[in-house]
């Protein structure tokens, strides 16, 4: 689809990185307002994620894609892994085999639907990026940590089968005050600020024929020159 001819429209689809709201304090500091200052001027920009919904609820958000949308932010992930979090007190009582066969089911699954819900945005034939799970959250222990590695290497390993851009929120959220005192899993007004930098970098690099390939964006700077 060629979108060149279009004033530029970005929509964001997926969770609370994009909808994080009740996490700050005003409409003003969440990270879509952010990045909606951060854009090159003449960009819009579309909010359809939503806070709590899973990878498999983008499909449903899809519904409601503007007609003149030209390119598409994806952050999904974060609440798939949430759901194994909830169960890691029946996992530490385990074997390390059975541990580790546990959540090679659970990548399994997530692999099955981030694909699927990949492929559907893909459907509509518009530029568009994906984000990693951030891994930096405060009091993360640190096996929860390394278990977010079964997420983040099937989103950064779909994306670049189908030649699509990652953002590496690991890149971006690396500090304590880029997580919010209401609720250390979302991003604060600190946070959402530098999402929305990476993700202003992206589009700055992003050719109208779009990214051949996968490119991971961690900052600003990378983007530039």
């Amino acid at each position: 689809m060629n979108t060149s001819t279009r004033n530029p429209h970005l929509v964001l689809l997926g969770d609370s990185i994009f909808d994080n709201g009740p996490y700050v304090p005003t409409a003003h500091d969440t990270t879509s307002s952010h990045l909606g200052r951060t854009l090159p001027k003449g960009w819009q920009v579309s909010l359809l994620a939503v806070d709590g919904h899973l990878t498999r609820d983008v499909e449903r958000q899809l519904a409601g894609l503007p007609v003149d949308a030209t390119h598409m932010l994806v952050s999904a992930g974060g609440n798939d892994a949430l759901q194994v979090a909830a169960r890691w007190g029946l996992l530490e009582s385990q074997r390390f085999g059975a541990v580790a066969r546990q959540l090679a089911g659970y990548q399994k699954q997530f692999r099955r639907e981030y694909r699927e819900m990949l492929g559907k945005v893909l459907e509509h034939r518009l530029p568009t990026a994906v984000c990693t799970v951030y891994t930096a959250v405060p009091g993360l222990p640190e096996e929860q940590v390394a278990a977010l590695s079964y997420y983040n290497d099937v989103i950064v390993e779909e994306a670049a089968r189908r030649r699509v851009a990652v953002v590496d929120l690991r890149l971006v959220c690396e500090a304590e005050e880029d997580y919010s005192h209401r609720s250390p899993i979302e991003p604060s007004v600190v946070g959402g600020k530098k999402i929305a930098l990476a993700l202003a970098a992206l589009v700055k690099c992003w050719p109208e024929e779009g990214l051949g390939g996968s490119l991971v964006v961690g900052n600003l700077e990378q983007c530039e020159g």
